[in-house]
């Protein structure tokens, strides 16, 4: 089982949705660093559940401990940096129903082909979005360690449902857009409990979850993250590109369905005249005047906003009888859930996304820096 990813900063995420604890490992970290703890934890804390009507009603603190990796100034030292978050709200006998029995829209059926009943069902074991929790630990030290490079990483709710935030403002690189993008990011960082831009579109989001929940089923949405602030020259040609770094990790994220760059999946319909970012001198250097690019060209960086955007799909754990077959016997069957499930995934998501924009960048600015610098 691969879990661990990239190629200067090297990041492993270990342990179950109800193992006594799970974690990551992070080696290739700058020495020297002193990670900001309690903004650490605040980040994390914006990806817990239990903390509204939208999410789940399990409740854990996600405390990080730091193992190793520090040294006794709290500077990283060159050594793996070990975080560890205990699971202490566990109820495996939720999951009684579905040892024998695979939820439709989950990985239970693969991971029972794959390892014919050895593997650890409740909770989801180690493919549950719990895991996400370590990911956002490394995530939120790689977003320190980048924020003291200049650059600033958000995100937001883009859809829920039929329900869409607005978008932003990152399709155009002149002065204006780039005071729009900054008031944008401004406005997510104030501490609303829901990550919209438009508190109108974000009621109408909740609205739509709730009524799902009382429906016994669940929704789907997407996730918008940018960067602002990367010089051109980050990333390599073909498999090292940004994009495609961000893409492993973005897909590591259970729930991920779909990923576009820029003007996505638009450039189908539109003509290299209308999707070509133009060039142009600005403050006596060369950049794109605009952005359907996403911000990087051929896998490497422009300098301009880097943007994507990611699927969501609807919770597969849900209340609603969903037809399913019994594994032991092998026939037709039903199930209906127990337990406590995120009536849509895409709220908790929101600093998941951030963190792999984060660990994507630091780890392509390490290993594929711009020459010029």
């Amino acid at each position: 089982m691969a879990s661990s990813f990239g190629t200067a900063l090297r990041v492993t995420i270990f342990g179950q949705s109800h193992s006594p604890a799970i974690g990551c490992v992070v080696e290739g970290l700058p020495a020297g660093f002193v990670p900001d703890m309690d903004a650490l934890k605040a980040f994390m804390a914006r990806r817990a559940p239990g903390q509204a009507s939208w999410t789940t009603p399990r409740k854990e603190a996600d405390e990080p401990k730091v193992l190793s990796g520090l040294n006794q100034r709290g500077e990283t030292c060159g050594a793996p940096l070990a975080i560890m978050i205990e699971n202490t709200n566990t109820r495996s006998g939720d999951y009684d129903d579905v040892l024998h029995v695979p939820r439709p829209g989950h990985a239970d059926f693969t991971a029972q082909a794959k390892w014919d009943g050895h593997q650890d069902v409740p909770g989801g074991g180690h493919f549950s979005g719990r895991l996400t929790a370590p990911l956002c630990a490394a995530g939120g030290i790689a977003l320190q360690l980048l924020a003291a490079r200049g650059v600033r990483i958000g995100a937001h709710i883009l859809r829920v449902g039929d329900v869409f935030d607005e978008a932003f403002c990152a399709s155009r690189c002149d002065a204006d857009s780039a005071r729009a993008l900054q008031a944008q990011l401004d406005a997510l960082s104030d501490g609303r409990a829901f990550p919209t831009i438009s508190a109108k579109a974000g009621s109408a989001m909740i609205e739509t979850i709730a009524s799902c929940r009382e429906a016994k089923d669940s929704v789907g949405g997407s996730i918008e993250c940018v960067a602002t602030g990367l010089p051109a020259g980050i990333g390599g040609p073909m498999f090292d590109g940004i994009e495609s770094t961000i893409a492993r990790l973005a897909f590591g994220v259970p729930a991920v369905k779909s990923l576009e760059f820029g003007a996505g999946v638009q450039v189908a319909g539109m003509r290299a005249s209308e999707n070509n970012d133009p060039f142009g001198v600005v403050d006596g250097h060369p950049q794109p005047l605009t952005n359907n690019a996403g911000g990087n060209l051929g896998g490497i960086t422009t300098g301009a906003p880097l943007c994507f955007r990611v699927a969501i799909k609807p919770t597969p754990s849900i209340a609603r009888e969903q037809a399913s077959v019994e594994l032991d016997r092998i026939c037709d069957t039903t199930l209906s859930l127990r337990g406590r499930h995120d009536p849509c995934i895409a709220p908790r998501a929101v600093p998941v996304i951030e963190a792999v924009m984060a660990l994507a960048l630091l780890d392509s600015w390490l290993a594929f820096p711009p020459q010029s610098t």
